[in-house]
């Protein structure tokens, strides 16, 4: 089992930024896709951001241009540079980790952190 560290978010006013991080295990990081997904009741999980090993990276058309997605090697953590955030950015964002196994892809999940964007 992977163990993903998520930290940040909270509450911000329409308009304001807020910055979530995750730490994977330096073991499987370089290797690894990294992403981050969000969810509100009753809708499904959405992807927000992913950036590959080498750094590519790929939005939802949603957030671009608002929202970065940033991976550190050295300190095996991924980040979300939130932007310009609206009240439809508020929701439940989970990190995620695909990394290919010998065996097969394995998938990772976070336990989640709240975004909420009110005044």
């Amino acid at each position: 089992q992977v163990q993903l560290v998520e930290s940040g978010g909270g509450l911000v006013q329409p308009g304001g930024s807020l910055r979530l991080s995750c730490a994977a295990p330096g073991s499987i990081f370089r290797a690894s896709v990294m992403g981050w997904y969000r969810q509100v009741p009753g809708k499904q999980r959405e992807l927000v951001a992913r950036i590959m090993p080498g750094g590519s990276t790929t939005y939802a058309d949603s957030v671009m241009g608002r929202f970065t997605i940033s991976r550190d090697n050295a300190k095996t953590t991924v980040s979300l540079q939130m932007d310009t955030l609206i009240p439809e950015d508020t929701a439940v964002y989970y990190c995620h980790v695909s990394i290919l196994r010998s065996t097969g892809w394995e998938y990772f999940w976070g336990q989640g952190t709240q975004v909420t964007v009110s005044s």
